[in-house]
């Protein structure tokens, strides 16, 4: 009897799914929008009916099976956390005490006083220069100048007695400032016949050589680098206005020496680039940081959210249902090392170093799954590692 049933319901099946084909196929040739919306409603209607049938039979079937199904997993306890997202972006070293020393005075480069990797103080004399008989000319006109100022001291001196005429006094006076301000030009002019260091530091390239003819502009002498005083610029987007201002923290790294340091934003630009839509920040390196050169390419880290007491899980636990809704699992403990799996659904916030942010679905003290967390499905036993 019983043999004869199941043959009925696998016959019936059978009919069924055939009959069902058919209306399908039906349906699909008479391009009917009407009848093909209804046909995916019942199907869809189907779909789910059989869904709730499978888990319900799963449910049953696990109560009834008196074999250990668990599955194994790891599972982490939650804690309130710090939690810190960081934008990284890519900025350049710089320093204002990087140029190219040019000669003021036009003549021959008489004499080269460094060599590159000299380390120099501000003011020392690097090079001299031929002035071209300047020096003999100043020498004659410090002579004219002794003359021209005793001769109005000695006019002064009788005019303020009443002596002599006015326009004698006037006279030596005139010629005095005028040969003072003569002999000022040419002692200018023989300054420039020297040149020093305008700052402080290492002595990077000598362009010249000696016996070479030099002019203003257009010979280059030296490069002059100080690396005591270097900064990193780098062009952050729009959208992160507010979120980064003077002293937010920074991580900065240099690839190419293997080397991170920590720092802070010491200068945010007041303008917006029209072209790129950006502004420009400024980090401040500290003194004598070994190895790091201008030109050099920096990765920046900028700290542009924190949060105290956060909840944060591994990004790479998290399921997506067809809603777009973000599922973790945490684990009810039964008996020894087993328990449940049980849904719930989270909100998420930022995602940084494959940390993300929890905002509403779990709690400080709770237990989630870890490995294992991808294929869970709700009410699923599961036992930890022992």
């Amino acid at each position: 009897m019983k043999k004869s049933i199941s043959l009925l319901i696998i016959f019936i099946s059978l009919w069924s799914c055939s009959n069902k084909q058919a209306n399908i196929e039906e349906v699909l040739e008479s391009n009917d929008m009407e009848r093909l919306r209804e046909m995916k409603s019942q199907l869809s209607q189907q779909q789910m009916q059989i869904k709730d049938d499978l888990t319900k039979i799963n449910q049953k079937l696990q109560k009834l099976d008196t074999t250990d199904q668990s599955s194994l997993v790891t599972t982490l306890e939650l804690n309130d956390t710090l939690f810190k997202h960081y934008l990284e972006i890519q900025g350049d070293v710089d320093t204002d005490k990087n140029i190219v020393i040019y000669p003021e005075y036009s003549g021959i480069l008489k004499s080269i006083s460094v060599k590159e990797g000299d380390q120099v103080r501000a003011g020392q004399i690097l090079a001299r220069i031929d002035d071209g008989g300047l020096s003999s000319q100043l020498a004659q006109i410090e002579t004219q100048l002794s003359l021209a100022k005793t001769t109005f001291e000695r006019q002064e001196r009788l005019w303020k007695q009443k002596i002599g005429s006015e326009i004698q006094f006037l006279e030596a006076k005139s010629n005095f400032e005028s040969v003072q301000n003569s002999a000022k030009q040419l002692r200018a002019q023989l300054a420039k016949t020297i040149v020093r260091a305008p700052f402080s530091g290492t002595i990077d390239q000598v362009i010249a050589d000696e016996g070479q003819v030099v002019n203003p502009g257009q010979n280059a002498l030296f490069r002059l680098v100080n690396l005591d005083e270097m900064y990193i610029t780098a062009e952050v987007p729009e959208s992160y206005l507010g979120k980064i201002n003077k002293g937010t923290e920074v991580q900065i790294q240099f690839a190419a020496l293997d080397k991170s340091i920590a720092g802070s934003i010491d200068q945010v630009a007041n303008y917006i680039n029209p072209n790129n839509r950006s502004f420009e920040v400024k980090i401040n390196l500290p003194a004598k940081t070994q190895g790091i050169k201008p030109n050099q390419i920096a990765t920046l880290k900028i700290n542009d959210y924190t949060a105290q007491n956060a909840i944060v899980i591994p990004q790479s636990i998290l399921q997506e249902n067809a809603a777009g809704e973000h599922i973790a699992y945490v684990f009810k403990p039964t008996e020894n090392n087993k328990g449940v799996a049980h849904k719930r659904e989270v909100k998420t916030g930022l995602t940084y170093d494959n940390k993300i942010e929890i905002k509403a679905g779990l709690k400080a003290g709770e237990i989630i799954i870890i490995e294992g967390a991808r294929s869970m499905r709700d009410q699923q036993k599961v036992k930890t590692k022992a």
